[in-house]
């Protein structure tokens, strides 16, 4: 069987390419750079907890070391303290990191993976597919024909693979624009992240009054100023003036020392594709959809596109094609992020127009406040990790569904889960593997060796039904889980979002919901998903 081929060697592509070997599936990534990226401390992610999880497990690196868990977050507006959030267990606290310190961690984890083929300077020029595979050429010094079993453009907003299979990627330009400094300067609060709105100091020319400050490892500040609507240039003066004048104002006094480290202008587009699946062909990250008004992260949406499509392809490269399957990553993927574009769109107005908020919502500064925190800090309609409750891949009619703290569809709560070799491990860090999770809720298994209860009660007749399910499951035992009552049976998808819950060990009801997960029974329908 071919490799599946990535074009584009950014964080999504090589997310995905460590995401298909770690489920035994080779692949050839196409760099059209040389391989290296240009440190940029202005260019930062914030990445979700479950996010920021798969890159430490993909990468085998702990990120919190290079990048920044924020104690707290708060808000003001002029003066005065809006809002204040404490990150504890409960709240995780985001990842702030520099986004070429991510991309070099996933560039040395795919140089150690002997699945992983990488080729820079490698510039794609042509795409062909027929039923069998695909086959794609290059130019540039290693110019060449590739052929390989499915091809990923994860190339960016300006994607070559998106313009051969002519997709249309409608959407509006320049939604927001925001001048960024990274620099080095001590602040009254050392790992807190802060948004000030209509701050009273601006005088530094036109602004739209509103900065937000997130720090970074080794004293290093990530700074943005919403820039007003238009195509004023950032002279380097002005920006200076920004900074001199939010430093003085948030420490109460002349501007403290600091060292200037990068500078920029980040201009958000919202643009969503038509499609991302053209046969054997999918787009995925920037080459698929562009948002990040409001303080939602785009490449955090972009990583959850790798995730989805891994273990997707995974099955198909390993059991012949699925094209229900493989179909639903459209489905999926596509309806979350444009159902989050389109709350964006909506809050904008809200946000950015004055009043119009005052007639809908009383205390129109509040809610204006609650709507950016949503998306700074991946909560709410903003923020949140998509669920994929209407998913075509979704069970219907389970007898024996239970409701649990989860949503069906929605991404799993991290417990502690015993694994099958007797060790307590995180629930996450048994994901993307490829199989399917069965767990089983059992009060009191905790403090018990796994050889004594293994052989007890529910679990010889729950180990029977796992091991009859139409494709491979691991079976986990959690003492606990957030809603879930004794004997509840958990079934979870390899990207680790919920299948269903059910009431006890109903071996028919497990079935059916893992066949529906996998696409229902597996059948190659001709044609399918190159409409």
């Amino acid at each position: 069987m071919d490799p599946v081929i990535i074009v584009g060697a950014g964080p999504v592509g090589l997310t995905l390419a460590l995401a298909l070997a770690r489920q035994d599936v080779p692949s050839v990534v196409l760099d059209e750079g040389p391989g290296k990226d240009e440190p940029r401390p202005a260019r930062t992610v914030v990445l979700r907890e479950d996010t920021a999880a798969l890159m430490e497990r993909l990468t085998g690196v702990p990120l919190s070391e290079d990048g920044r868990r924020w104690a707290g977050w708060r808000s003001l507006r002029r003066k005065q303290v809006m809002r204040e959030v404490t990150f504890d267990d409960v709240e995780p606290a985001p990842l702030h990191i520099a986004q070429h310190v991510l991309t070099g961690a996933l560039r040395e984890a795919c140089a150690e993976e002997r699945l992983v083929k990488v080729s820079v300077d490698s510039r794609l020029d042509t795409v062909e597919q027929e039923p069998s595979g695909v086959t794609a050429h290059t130019r540039g010094p290693k110019g060449t024909w590739w052929r390989g079993s499915y091809l990923a453009g994860c190339d960016g907003p300006r994607s070559t693979v998106r313009k051969l299979l002519d997709i249309r990627f409608p959407g509006r330009t320049a939604v927001e624009r925001h001048a960024v400094a990274a620099l080095r300067t001590e602040l009254p609060w050392e790992d807190e992240a802060l948004l000030h709105r209509m701050p009273p100091w601006r005088t530094s020319g036109p602004s739209a009054g509103e900065v937000t400050g997130r720090p970074l490892p080794d004293g290093v500040w990530r700074l943005d100023w919403l820039l007003p609507p238009g195509k004023e240039l950032v002279t380097p003066e002005l920006l200076v003036a920004h900074i001199r004048e939010t430093l003085a104002g948030w420490t109460g006094g002349p501007t403290p020392p600091y060292e200037l480290l990068d500078t920029g202008v980040h201009t958000v587009h919202h643009r969503l594709a038509r499609r991302w699946r053209v046969g054997r062909v999918f787009l995925a990250g920037d080459a698929a959809h562009l948002l990040g008004t409001l303080g939602t992260q785009g490449l955090d949406e972009g990583l959850r596109d790798a995730d989805n499509l891994a273990w997707k392809l995974a099955l198909a490269w390993h059991h012949g094609p699925h094209e229900a399957l493989l179909d639903s990553y459209q489905a999926e993927r596509r309806a979350v992020v444009a159902a989050r574009l389109r709350a964006a769109d909506q809050a904008l107005p809200l946000v950015r127009g004055g009043g119009g908020l005052r007639a809908v919502v009383p205390g129109s500064a509040r809610g204006h406040d609650a709507l950016l925190t949503d998306g700074h800090l991946g909560r709410g309609a903003l923020g949140a990790p998509g669920a994929y409750a209407i998913s075509p891949l979704a069970p219907r009619h389970l007898e024996a569904e239970v409701p649990v703290n989860t949503a069906p569809g929605a991404p799993v709560a991290d417990v502690r889960v015993t694994a099958e070799d007797g060790s307590f491990v995180r629930l996450r860090d048994r994901l993307g593997r490829g199989a399917l999770l069965v767990v089983l809720i059992a009060p009191g298994t905790g403090v018990w060796e796994r050889k004594h209860w293994v052989g007890a009660g529910l679990m010889p007749r729950l180990a029977a039904a796992v091991t009859a399910l139409p494709h491979p499951a691991e079976l986990l035992v959690a003492e606990s889980y957030p809603g879930a009552a004794a004997h509840t049976v958990l079934l979870v998808r390899p990207d680790g979002h919920l299948v269903t819950a059910l009431n006890g060990v109903r071996p028919a009801d497990l079935y059916a919901a893992a066949e529906a997960t996998l696409g229902g029974p597996a059948k190659t329908e001709a044609g399918a998903g190159a409409r």
